[in-house]
């Protein structure tokens, strides 16, 4: 296969699709979805034939137990694609939204206009299920969308694929709008988040590894995060029952998310108050601490170093540094933060609005646990993934952020004087 002229024929199709696609009222999109749905409920029996020869394959291969349990497309798997079509098809509509508007002394009207990106190239790893994900929320915001799953889930993916173009052709929409890369050959990546000409935007979801050959290769803008070194910072003003409880939460609830807790900044005025309590939970549950001198001079724990600051563990390990005040917390996160998310634990009114402003991350949070940076609880309905950059979209980016603005203008014939 020559993979350049393949996926310049992928993207110029793709080009065309969207033309179609913006101009796709929400009644059509969400028909699209639910037929969709329907496609994947008709194609049980094949979906489940074809990830058979992934997962013997990924067995074959040494793929690790997690591995395969992500990429497992079990009856359950299925039914939540067709239940996230359902979900998706009944959320709002961004596109054609209009906002501002307002009159000029020169007699013109203007606003903006909420419109689709265009074409969006998808990179992910093994779960299947992203294909629909990625897919679903694509064809709501109005974007036609290139998708490049796992080699290991190759023959799930085009049976996916499958359903997704039978889906669109039976309400009338190109099949073009949701097209999977059938080539495993890496060049095929090469060449999609170079394509200008054709694609709007790249977002990677996968390990960091893979995000930063993304970033480093693209000459396509990227929405990505990197590292989620999220920070709880527990004030001597705080509740500390409360700060106990969310503590806890952030870091434990679950361990290999970027929205967990990954450092925990105590004040010195209640260290000796709240770190035993955290120290004999989190030792309940098998979390290693690693602490600054301070924090070792309260509870047992091994001697945090300059790279455990800068680590996202994903594991259950936790850092934990005794600071002076909320300046010296908001100066380490400052220095060790990757943007995702921070807390402040506090009943203080004026610290807590200080923080908030001047924390420079995707999401800040007051009393509350780093686990709810999340596209589904902040009402997003669903999520494409999470940005740490601050043009466009910013923190998790569902529908909204899969659009963009632009200007409008109403005259009545004037002219520039």
């Amino acid at each position: 296969m020559d993979i350049q002229s393949y996926m310049h024929t992928l993207g110029k199709q793709a080009r065309a699709a969207s033309r179609i696609l913006a101009g796709a009222d929400t009644a059509l999109k969400n028909s699209a979805l639910l037929a969709i749905a329907d496609e994947l409920a008709n194609a049980r029996e094949q979906l489940a034939i074809e990830n058979t020869k992934d997962m013997d394959a990924g067995r074959a291969n040494g793929l690790e137990a997690a591995m395969l349990d992500r990429l497992a497309l079990t009856p359950q798997v299925i039914d939540g694609m067709m239940e996230g079509l359902r979900q998706v098809a009944a959320l709002p509509d961004p596109c054609g939204e209009i906002s501002d508007m307002s009159y000029r002394p020169s007699g013109i009207q203007l606003g903006k206009m909420r419109v689709p990106l265009g074409v969006i190239g998808i990179i992910y790893e093994s779960r299947p299920n992203v294909t629909i994900d990625a897919a679903s929320l694509c064809l709501k915001s109005g974007n036609a969308t290139i998708l490049r799953g796992g080699s290991e889930a190759i023959h799930s993916n085009r049976a996916i694929a499958a359903c997704i173009a039978r889906g669109l052709e039976k309400v009338g929409l190109p099949a073009h709008c949701v097209q999977v890369v059938e080539t495993t050959d890496r060049a095929a990546v090469g060449e999609l988040i170079t394509q200008k000409d054709y694609v709007d935007v790249i977002v990677p979801r996968g390990g960091k590894g893979l995000i930063e050959r993304i970033s480093a290769d693209a000459r396509v803008p990227v929405i990505k995060h990197l590292d989620g070194i999220c920070h709880v910072y527990i004030d001597d003003r705080a509740d500390l029952d409360m700060a106990f409880n969310i503590a806890v939460n952030a870091k434990t609830h679950r361990y290999g998310v970027c929205n967990a807790m990954e450092t925990l900044l105590v004040h010195e005025g209640v260290a000796f108050e709240i770190l035993p309590r955290l120290a004999e939970a989190y030792g309940a549950k098998g979390v290693e601490l690693r602490g600054c001198e301070k924090t070792r001079a309260v509870i047992d724990a091994q001697a945090a170093t300059d790279e455990d600051w800068a680590t996202e563990y994903l594991a259950p390990v936790l850092s934990i540094k005794v600071v002076a005040d909320m300046a010296d917390a908001m100066a380490h996160i400052d220095q060790y933060s990757s943007g995702h998310t921070e807390v402040i634990v506090t009943e203080d009114y004026g610290r807590a609005h200080t923080f908030v402003r001047q924390v420079d991350s995707s999401s800040v949070m007051v009393n509350a646990s780093s686990r709810f940076a999340d596209g589904f609880e902040y009402g997003l309905g669903a999520e494409i993934g999470i940005s740490t950059d601050k043009l466009h979209a910013r923190g998790p980016v569902g529908l909204e952020g899969l659009t963009s603005q632009k200007w409008i203008v109403f005259g009545t014939g004037q002219v520039r004087q």
